[in-house]
């Protein structure tokens, strides 16, 4: 049995399980629906059947490509026949239909001639630095490059993705952020990294936060406020109360029972991209450089995969960024095994 790329079981136990997305065989993919829409920067490209989510600041810089996936197009298929494109080895996928979509997603996006460098992504603040592709995968969280035709990608179904390029020193980051490497400051700890390797200066950094699951549908634990606040000065703000299951219960008083019958705490909503931005802020960038999108992938399954919703029946999206390749520097396209 393969083993996932990034393990989604971080996420906490005490959430209810949902039901998963049921279709009807032969039925086309749901159009996107009138809630998620596409708000400026942001904009959807489609090609080839696939559309692709893109940031309008990274589209004017012509020696970069970048895109963030979504579920539509690809040769994978679920129960329904519907087909999608699922960009990562899981149980339910033929591994041959992960590298075509791959290639294909790789080559909508302008990258065909280059390297595709994926990571055993762990929920680490692990950052690497490749100047040439590397023989096996490495393991880590993010990673950082100034080489063209190196293609960097992270994968998510619910964790954020966030895109970083130097518009000045071309050099380029992918990091994948779930609730652990936030908590460990992986956004803040890239930024340094390029700074370290490429003398980058935080005010020149451009960042795209991609669709994750948002504040309205990301229940955790009580016990993260008091994890995030013993880090970071305003993590009150990223929750949307802040619980930390220690406060008085004044139904024990209420009605009598002893403390061995008190109901659960209650859990508590965490925004990751708003704990995420604040952390790209305090590294340097600035405010006019960070571009959120605000699409929740768990509430947009027609267009995104949510392991939240959808569990062991998720896909994998994938976020790339890489530099363009020279004339005659490109070889053919490949990916590192993961």
């Amino acid at each position: 049995m393969p083993t996932p790329l990034c393990d989604y079981t971080e996420t906490m136990p005490s959430i209810a399980k949902s039901s998963r997305l049921n279709r009807l065989p032969g039925k086309p993919a749901p159009r996107l629906s009138p809630r998620a829409k596409i708000a400026a920067p942001w904009s959807l490209r489609t090609v080839q059947g696939m559309q692709i989510l893109e940031v309008a600041p990274f589209k004017k810089l012509p020696w970069l490509v970048h895109g963030f996936s979504t579920r539509t197009g690809g040769t994978s298929t679920v129960d329904s026949g519907e087909r999608i494109l699922n960009l990562g080895f899981t149980e339910w996928d033929r591994r041959e239909n992960v590298h075509r979509n791959r290639q294909a997603f790789q080559s909508a996006v302008g990258a065909g001639d280059s390297t595709l460098v994926l990571l055993k992504q762990f929920h680490s603040p692990i950052t690497l630095f490749f100047a040439a592709p590397p023989e096996e995968p490495r393991k880590g969280d993010a990673s950082v490059t100034n080489s063209r035709g190196i293609l960097l990608g992270v994968q998510t179904a619910d964790c954020v993705p966030i895109l970083l390029v130097d518009v000045k020193k071309r050099a380029i980051a992918a990091v994948h952020a779930g609730w652990r490497g936030t908590l460990a400051r992986i956004a803040e700890k890239t930024v340094g990294e390029m700074h370290m390797h490429f003398d980058a200066n935080p005010a020149d950094i451009f960042a795209a936060l991609g669709p994750a699951i948002g504040g309205c549908c990301y229940e955790v634990g009580t016990e993260l406020v008091a994890e995030f606040t013993s880090q970071f000065a305003d993590a009150e703000e990223y929750f949307d109360e802040p619980r930390t299951g220690e406060e008085p219960n004044p139904l024990q008083w209420l009605n009598m029972m002893p403390p061995g019958h008190q109901p659960p705490p209650k859990n508590v909503r965490l925004d990751l991209r708003k704990a995420n931005r604040s952390q790209l802020l305090r590294a340097g960038l600035n405010k006019a450089n960070i571009f959120v999108s605000d699409l929740c992938t768990a509430c947009h399954t027609d267009l995104f995969f949510s392991y939240r919703k959808e569990e062991a029946n998720s896909g994998r999206l994938l976020s790339l960024i890489g530099l363009q390749s020279g004339h005659g520097m490109g070889s053919k396209s490949t990916c590192t095994r993961t």
